[in-house]
């Protein structure tokens, strides 16, 4: 069994930081991209930060200088530093990762959502 366990969630003041952590586990044999998006009600999902294979790190601009996203490949977890964060952070927040899994079709696995509330 493939998952994405995330931990960090919950409820801060307007610029409060939180860090958001996910690791993948079971039987898989690759691990390519692996980030975070997340979701409100009135919006789709939107990519927030992922670090793609090779290393490069792609964010959404509204979180450009206030988070910061890091791997570790040897311990296959990623990590989401949330600093300065304001209301419109609010939203749930999944771990993404392309995972490749001997004899499944399936890339693109997602960790259950942890909500993050930024009240003023």
């Amino acid at each position: 069994q493939v998952q994405l366990v995330e931990s960090g969630g919950g409820l801060v003041q307007t610029g409060g930081s939180l860090t958001l952590s996910c690791a993948a586990s079971g039987n898989f044999l690759t691990i390519n991209d692996m980030g975070w998006y997340r979701k409100t009600q009135g919006k789709e999902r939107e990519l927030v930060a992922v670090v793609r294979t090779g290393g490069r790190k792609d964010y959404n601009e509204a979180v450009k200088d206030r988070f910061t996203v890091f791997r570790d490949n040897a311990r296959d977890t990623v990590t989401l530093q949330m600093n300065n964060l304001k209301e419109e952070d609010t939203a749930v927040y999944y771990c993404y990762a392309d995972l490749i899994v001997q004899l499944t079709m399936q890339h693109d696995y997602w960790g259950q959502g942890t909500q993050v509330t930024v009240s003023a």
